[in-house]
């Protein structure tokens, strides 16, 4: 049941986080403008699109603004209550820090369930249309858009120019047109005046007059060639324009593992381990038709290791037990040894000839060869396989770690503020800044360091939560306190007091000397 304390808590803290939200939402937003500005600017894109572009935008933001904005708004809340005294007042009634932040941690437990449906529903949709539009616009022409005395390339295989356009921007006069071709000479075509429109199917159409064309036939390095110049009195000329219309492509052209939800990413990862079921088989059938040895490989018999015999190979046989001998008629150790004492064989070479040594070489060198190509091979695919199996978990748990920062800055934001008791945007902005820079680079290094392999992706990406957390548990506990710990004038008095005591050191010091010098 809400009681007075906990809508005046609520009432202070509703109209800073709506403000902060809206501020994190732009900032973020025009930062992502900024960073295409090159882009988006010349290409005459329709408000429609522009406006489908900064929500697709505001989607994908909302995942940092949201942790951006509990964080600012909660010590602006406390800053403003403690700067009015109104927390002196409330701590003197008996009612702990603990009871005061209660409603906004509900508030926070309530937004970081937000975030996760965010994150989970939203944001990989929102992800998957910014990417299809974002290349879309990349790749769309600039706007067309014909200026007087300028040279304009932009239609394939043209370049217009036109000397002067009317007040209605359709009369045009002194019209220049190249056209561009694999003869000798571009075909070049010039006229008085004319009237330029755009047809329903996307065609740019000149109705010219009074005008010449100037061709010139043949082929190249044949000195034999017709230039050819017609006048004329009205001509119609086209142009597609339909390179300039923004085109449509379809999301499914598009993947990341940041458009899947949980239990798309939860599948992807499984289709992946069993990926790696499927690469020590592939390796096994591409490597053992070349190791001859490795039919061998689960043969487990004991004959005391290369026995000590007297004799030929049908001693050495004869050792083997009977299950075996079949494979062991069929594989390289049928080669006939030498009648010679037999020893424990410490290398290869004791079973080769001398003239057969060098083909045995050869013919090894090339088989090691093949099998490290498919090795290599096999092992570059297994290593892009692991990088997007770690792509895919470092998602799965971005998902999370978004949301629970909500109330990990939450838990820093409330009892700073509590201690500096400052409101406003001053001081509140400066300390949320701080913590969320700290916040957003653990995430940063932690996912690098995850894609890197250097730490898992559970602890890559809960850095900053195991960091941070820590740091919110002591700011609670010094708040609780009433702790000085931002205070200057705290410091302040601290320093006189280092200062009177390395004088008083000083002083004794001089003294001891003075006596030590007098005794002497």
């Amino acid at each position: 049941m809400l009681k007075k304390l906990d809508i005046l808590i609520l009432r202070a803290f509703v109209g800073p986080f709506i403000a902060t939200l809206l501020i994190s939402e732009f900032v973020l937003v025009m930062q992502f403008m900024w960073l295409y500005i090159d882009d988006l600017v010349g290409k005459g894109l329709d408000i429609v699109t522009i406006l489908k572009l900064v929500s697709f935008v505001a989607a994908t933001a909302i995942q940092l603004a949201l942790p951006l904005a509990l964080l600012l708004s909660s010590i602006m809340t406390f800053g403003n209550l403690g700067e009015r005294f109104e927390l002196v007042a409330i701590k003197s009634a008996g009612i702990p820090l603990l009871r005061f932040m209660r409603p906004l941690f509900v508030v926070a437990l309530f937004m970081c369930g937000v975030a996760f449906l965010f994150a989970n529903n939203i944001i990989p949709v929102a992800q998957l249309k910014l990417n299809a539009l974002k290349y879309d616009i990349i790749v769309k022409k600039p706007a067309f858009d014909l200026k007087e005395g300028v040279f304009f390339d932009k239609i394939d295989g043209y370049v217009i120019k036109i000397g002067k356009k009317e007040k209605d921007d359709s009369t045009i006069r002194n019209v220049v047109i190249y056209e561009k071709n694999q003869s000798l000479q571009d075909n070049f075509m010039v006229a008085d005046y004319g009237v330029m429109h755009v047809t329903k199917d996307n065609f740019l159409q000149f109705k010219l007059h009074n005008g010449w064309n100037y061709e010139e036939n043949g082929e190249r390095y044949n000195p034999n060639t017709q230039f050819i110049r017609f006048g004329f009195k009205d001509y119609v000329k086209e142009f597609d324009l339909r390179s300039f219309k923004m085109g449509d492509t379809k999301d499914s052209l598009f993947y990341d593992p940041k458009m899947l939800s949980l239990p798309q990413l939860g599948k992807a990862i499984d289709s992946l381990n069993n990926g790696d079921k499927n690469f020590f088989e592939q390796t096994e059938r591409n490597v053992n038709p070349y190791m001859h040895f490795m039919k061998f490989q689960k043969a487990k018999w004991d004959v005391g290791g290369m026995p000590t015999v007297m004799g030929s190979n049908k001693a050495y046989y004869s050792a083997v037990p009977d299950k075996f001998k079949k494979k062991l008629k069929d594989s390289i150790w049928t080669v006939p040894l030498p009648t010679v004492l037999v020893k424990k064989a410490t290398t290869f070479d004791v079973f080769i000839p001398d003239s057969l040594t060098g083909a045995v070489l050869d013919k090894c060198n090339t088989t090691i060869g093949v099998v490290r190509g498919n090795i290599d091979m096999l092992s570059k695919e297994n290593d892009e396989r692991n990088k997007v199996k770690i792509a895919h978990r470092i998602e799965w748990n971005r998902k999370l770690t978004l949301s629970v920062a909500c109330l990990v800055l939450f838990m820093i934001g409330a009892p700073l503020g509590s201690i500096i008791r400052k409101g406003g945007l001053g001081t509140p902005l400066v300390f949320a800044v701080i913590f969320f820079v700290i916040f957003h680079l653990l995430n940063t290094f932690g996912e690098k360091f995850a894609k890197e392999g250097i730490v898992s992706e559970f602890e890559g990406m809960w850095l900053s939560t195991l960091v941070l957390v820590p740091v919110g548990i002591f700011l609670t506990i010094k708040a609780m306190s009433d702790s000085e710990l931002f205070n200057k004038e705290y410091y302040s008095r601290l320093l006189k007091a280092i200062e009177k005591l390395i004088a008083k050191w000083r002083f004794l010091k001089a003294a001891k000397t003075k006596a030590d010098v007098a005794n002497t």
